[in-house]
C-alpha cells in the first residue's frame, strides 16, 4: 500500500475536494448537568508551566498544482527506538491536517531559538506559509525540509489515534538529520517563546 493509500485508511473522513475543517467533536466526561473536573482556563494556565520545543510539521502537494503543507507544533515527542516512531499532536479542526494525512509522509523540522517569526508564520491559517521561506525536499518523502533548522526528521504516518479535541499522530522515522553547532532550541513557556 502506498503513502497515499496508508493516510486513507488511518484518516477515514478524507475525501476529494476542498479540505474543510472538522467540526469540534462533542466529547464529553461529565453530563450537561454536572461541573467540570477541570476548568480549561486553569488547565491551560497550569499545563502553560511545562515548556515545550517547537517545530513545523510539512508535507508535499499532493498534485503538481497541490502546494506544499505546513503548520506550527509544539506537541512533538520521540515515540520509540524499535521501530523508530515519533508522535505529533493535532487539532480534530485543523485544515493543514487534511493534507498532510493525504500525502501520506511528513517532516517535523525542529526551530532554533531564532526562528520564532518562522513559527509565527505557519501558525496563521489562510496564508501562503512558504511564501519567502527556504526549503529543500526531505530525502524520502519530499516533504519540505525547512533551511536554518536545528533537525529534521523525515516519516511515514504509522497511525492515526483519536485523543479528545486532537488527532495523535504516529510517524515511522525514514530518515532524520541534525546541524552541527550550538544554537539553542526555539522554546515555548507561558505562552511565550524563550
Amino acid at each position: 500500500m502506498g503513502h497515499a493509500g496508508m493516510a486513507a485508511a488511518a484518516v477515514r473522513y478524507l475525501r476529494a475536494g476542498p479540505v474543510e475543517p472538522l467540526p469540534r467533536p462533542e466529547l464529553r466526561c461529565v453530563r450537561e448537568d454536572e461541573r467540570a473536573p477541570v476548568d480549561q482556563g486553569e488547565f491551560r494556565r497550569v499545563l502553560g508551566n511545562f515548556a515545550s520545543g517547537v517545530t513545523v510539521v510539512t508535507a508535499p502537494g499532493t498534485s503538481p498544482d497541490d502546494s506544499p503543507a505546513g503548520f506550527a507544533c509544539q506537541s512533538f515527542s520521540s515515540l520509540s527506538l524499535d521501530p523508530p516512531l515519533v508522535a505529533f499532536m493535532v487539532g480534530r479542526a485543523s485544515t493543514t491536517w487534511p493534507r498532510i494525512a493525504r500525502a501520506g509522509v511528513f517532516c517535523v523540522n525542529v526551530l532554533s531559538a531564532r526562528q520564532a517569526a518562522l513559527c509565527r508564520a505557519f501558525a496563521q491559517s489562510g496564508t501562503d506559509k512558504f511564501a519567502g521561506v527556504d526549503h529543500t525536499p526531505s530525502p524520502v518523502s519530499a516533504s519540505p525540509r525547512l533551511a536554518g533548522t536545528l533537525a529534521w526528521i523525515d516519516c511515514t504516518i504509522h497511525a492515526v489515534h483519536t485523543g479528545g479535541d486532537h488527532l495523535v499522530v504516529v510517524g515511522r522515522v525514514n530518515a532524520l538529520g541534525a546541524t552541527d553547532g550550538d544554537e539553542p532550541p526555539l522554546l515555548f513557556h507561558r505562552g511565550r517563546f524563550l
